[in-house]
């Protein structure tokens, strides 16, 4: 559990050092599934880097994020988000997210997204 530890730490500061993209690429599982809320599921890590790419490159201002609280478990991770940006296609947002991550072989498998929207 240590190594999951040292994986979810590398990659929330990565995150917070705005460095996502380099992030995705270290963290995720070629067939990742991810999940927003009760949207539909993206499935593979080139549909979800188009979609991480797409989120990155609409920033228009980013004024902070912090981590409020992480849970670690066998191969799964919790990790609770306060974020405040503005996006050219969601506008000002300031919100909590929950990010529930499932770990094999050192990558995310699974990452579904809490919020409120």
């Amino acid at each position: 559990m240590s190594d999951l530890r040292t994986n979810v730490d590398q990659l929330n500061q990565m995150i917070l050092e705005g460095n996502i993209l380099p992030a995705f690429e270290k963290f995720y599982a070629d067939d990742v599934v991810m999940q927003d809320n009760d949207y539909p599921a993206r499935v593979g890590k080139d549909v979800n880097r188009q979609y991480e790419e797409a989120f990155v490159n609409g920033l228009t201002e980013f004024r902070g994020a912090k981590i409020l609280n992480t849970i670690i478990s066998d191969d799964v991770s919790a990790v609770e988000w306060w974020m405040d940006y503005t996006h050219k296609d969601y506008g000002t947002r300031t919100y909590r997210q929950l990010s529930v991550q499932r770990w094999k072989n050192g990558k995310i498998v699974e990452e579904k997204f809490y919020y409120n929207n």
